[in-house]
């Protein structure tokens, strides 16, 4: 195991303009690429599985086609989020962990969320496979201007059309070529603000529009629910390890004293036998209890921040571990803790089933809000559902107001990404 660790002040960046639209345009090409046969194909199971639950067929089908569907828009959540600096805020109901498929097909369907995704695809697939394949075809049109005022023009058939120029000889070429260089100078305005448009539009569908307020209320109370019934079951594992643990092994201790006293001036070599017993059950105990209070808030934590815990957490693990922290300040102890368990949780689930040999972990503190993501080169294939690790990071983010997107295509990597709103101090 290995952990490399960056930290300090994130310098801004301010990459050329040429490179921002070049990144734009590629980005645009990948987001088109997929938008469209994704969409379609969501879309067409999606309308199929809901169509045969009156048979019967589609109360088995629909958790599974609904499930991929949210996979498919949490995937453009986070894109959204790491290419055009627009947060969509995932708020799908949870569902019981125990829910057989009846219950689940009615509970995702009585869910609007569901419905936003649903009339998001089709969106999808025309405006949003226009906007992004535009990104795209902004700042590379031009050059077929240029590349005919070069030249070019002589192995085209005559008379052809770039743009509203008809070339027909190398003084026409010109006036293509001159086109070509207007539109490039307007594509390196015009393309990321394409790009940024396409995750607008989809914030404007997969949010939640005028029911942003009752929605948030309702997001708000099931997550209050959900801390109250977490620290409930928290106090319980807490009073059980006291009971099963450390306060059996002081009781064990206790008589063995007792018993030690007594053989003091009988069997000294049996005293001696009984000591050195107690000794290491004393041991034990201490041990369990800083096991304890280490699971129920990390004395690293407390007293060096978010940063070094998380670090310490990596050199815990079996892979090789690369961490940068850029944090200036710290927040909040509810907030770090949150994280700090949110991020252990993951790292759990990467090293138990991703198949992973190597993790990134970046955490920095940008636009008002804490921002952890955690990046494995694992299979892939991990999804929030009921009943799963990241289902319960989800409901501890959600008590701070906060999100989580997880990209994770089949064959890997995998990228979890939380965002926490908070102040630093």
């Amino acid at each position: 195991m290995s952990i490399e660790t960056k930290s300090g002040t994130r310098q801004p960046r301010t990459p050329a303009r040429a490179r921002d639209v070049a990144l734009s345009a590629v980005r645009g090409l990948a987001l088109a690429l997929v938008s469209l046969p994704g969409a379609v194909i969501c879309f067409c199971l999606t309308m199929v599985s809901i169509a045969l639950v009156p048979i019967g067929v589609g109360i088995v089908t629909t958790p599974w086609v609904l499930t991929g569907v949210r996979a498919f828009a949490d995937r453009r959540r986070l894109l959204a989020a790491e290419w055009g600096g627009v947060r969509i805020p995932r708020m799908y109901r949870p569902l019981p962990e125990d829910a057989n498929p009846w219950t689940r097909t009615f509970g995702m369907l009585r869910d609007p969320a569901t419905w936003r995704d649903i009339r998001w695809l089709p969106v999808d697939m025309t405006a949003g496979f226009v906007t992004a394949l535009l990104a795209f075809a902004l700042p590379f049109y031009p050059l077929e201007g240029l590349a005919i005022g070069a030249g070019l023009w002589r192995v085209l058939p005559d008379g052809y059309w770039y743009g509203f120029v008809r070339v027909t000889g190398q003084t026409s070429a010109l006036y293509a070529a001159g086109l070509g260089v207007v539109l490039l100078l307007a594509a390196l305005r015009l393309s990321p603000l394409v790009l940024r448009a396409h995750f607008r539009l989809t914030r404007a569908v997969l949010g939640s529009g005028q029911g942003e307020l009752a929605e948030r209320v309702r997001v708000l109370t099931e997550t209050r629910r959900d801390a109250v019934d977490t620290s409930a079951a928290e106090l319980r594992r807490i009073e059980r390890d006291l009971h099963d643990g450390a306060q059996a092994r002081l009781v064990a201790v206790g008589m063995d004293l007792g018993t030690i006293e007594a053989l003091l001036e009988k069997d000294p070599a049996k005293a001696r036998e009984l000591l050195a017993r107690t000794r290491q059950s004393s041991a034990d105990a201490l041990t369990e209890l800083r096991d304890l209070v280490r699971g129920i808030h990390p004395p690293v934590l407390a007293e060096r921040g978010l940063g070094d815990a998380v670090r310490a957490l990596a050199l815990r693990l079996p892979v090789a571990v690369e961490v940068e922290v850029d944090l200036p300040g710290r927040a909040e102890a509810p907030v770090e803790s949150a994280a700090y368990f949110a991020v252990s949780e993951i790292l759990t689930n990467a090293v138990k089933h991703s198949g992973a040999d190597r993790i990134w972990i970046d955490v920095h503190h940008e636009e008002g809000s804490l921002r952890v993501s955690v990046t494995d080169n694992g299979k892939g294939g991990a999804l929030i559902g009921a009943g799963s690790g990241l289902a319960g990071v989800e409901r501890r983010l959600g008590t701070f107001d906060g999100v989580l997107a997880v990209g994770s295509p089949a064959g890997g990597p995998t990228m979890v990404t939380m965002e926490i709103p908070c102040a630093l101090s």
